[in-house]
């Protein structure tokens, strides 16, 4: 088996020249590195990653730690990690897609440490443990989300104007003349729920309404969102049959709607208007007619994200920064103003 000094008796440098080209520890002149990967080539040599990693206290890799996904990822979720990955490649990076369950990741955690050098967490809580943990390590860290509390100045983040786009999208049914609006929110203890039930009440105040608090619901932990979208429509149906919209956490909350509204014999839109804090749902072909979304530009929210954290990793110095990815909303054919009925 090839060695070390094996690749650099070959391509006529030191054993550190070597050693560099690997792991890019130092610059080396293009035409050196070209005779050192060509002399590794020839002798079937790789360099022992973990050794490396030990040698240089990086093992090149980020992890994006995200809530377990029981069922196949969204295509928010896929365009994210399309995002974060195409900055990796061009930075040199590996990405690790952490998606335990917290059950399971707190024994990993427990008897292994993390191979990576930092991490993107996403959909962060009030209280999040994984935020105070990394604080307290001295871990870089960037969250996709906003974080809560004290965090909020001692990480870094990148998000949409969450308020804004709920606080957009009410607006825009209330244009439409509905005022009972069921809104289906996410779990109670993102900050993200907190950041859309904000934009919502605030659509209402604006336009001299009063929300009312009855029709403002989050999903609860442990449910799927489109059992949730489901079930709660139907119950809410029965108590309030004046609802003319529903607003969805997710695609696949809306399609639990979609679902419910059809064995009620309620119509969309015509009886019922329905928007979706998400859009391109791997669910499409199944929304007849097409969801009204809104566009998070998830795979910019991924690559800026991958960006901010690499930039920590390369740096000797912490600045926190912040960046508001722009949204858009997609109106189709599942939403209609209030007919004169």
């Amino acid at each position: 088996m090839a060695t070390i000094d094996d690749v650099a008796k070959a391509a006529g440098v030191s054993k550190g020249t070597v050693s560099n080209v690997f792991s890019r520890k130092r610059p080396v002149s293009d035409e050196v590195s070209r005779r050192v990967l060509e002399a590794a080539r020839q002798l079937n040599f790789r360099p022992n990653y973990w050794a490396r990693s030990l040698s240089t206290k990086q093992t090149r890799i980020i992890g994006l730690n995200m809530p377990g996904e029981r069922a196949k990822f969204s295509h928010f979720h896929l365009n994210l990690l399309n995002g974060a990955l195409q900055e990796c490649f061009e930075r040199g990076y590996r990405l690790l897609v952490d998606t335990l369950a917290d059950e399971f990741q707190q024994r990993v955690e427990y008897v292994a440490s993390s191979p990576t050098d930092g991490e993107i967490l996403l959909d962060p809580r009030v209280n999040d443990p994984r935020i105070a943990e990394r604080v307290e390590e001295n871990t870089p860290v960037v969250v996709i989300g906003r974080p809560a509390g004290a965090f909020i100045n001692r990480v870094s983040y990148v998000d949409n104007d969450n308020v804004e786009v709920a606080r957009r999208v009410t607006e825009y049914l209330i244009q439409c003349h509905h005022r009972h609006i069921l809104f289906l929110n996410t779990i109670e203890t993102r900050t993200v729920a907190e950041d859309r039930a904000k934009g919502y009440r605030l659509a209402f105040e604006e336009a001299g309404l009063r929300a009312d608090a009855r029709l403002l619901l989050h999903q609860e932990p442990g449910s799927t969102s489109i059992e949730f979208g489901y079930r709660k429509f139907k119950e809410m149906l029965s108590r309030h049959p004046h609802i003319t919209a529903v607003i969805t956490d997710t695609d696949k909350m809306a399609l639990g709607v979609y679902r419910a509204a059809a064995e009620a014999g309620v119509r969309i839109p015509q009886d019922l208007s329905v928007f979706a804090f998400s859009d391109d749902s791997v669910f499409a072909p199944e929304f007849s007619p097409p969801l009204s979304g809104v566009r998070l530009n998830a795979e910019v929210l991924g690559a800026e994200a991958a960006r901010m954290l690499i930039e920590q990793l390369s740096s000797d110095t912490s600045v926190i920064k912040r960046v508001l990815v722009p949204f858009e909303l997609v109106v189709r054919d599942s939403c209609a103003p209030v007919s004169a009925e």
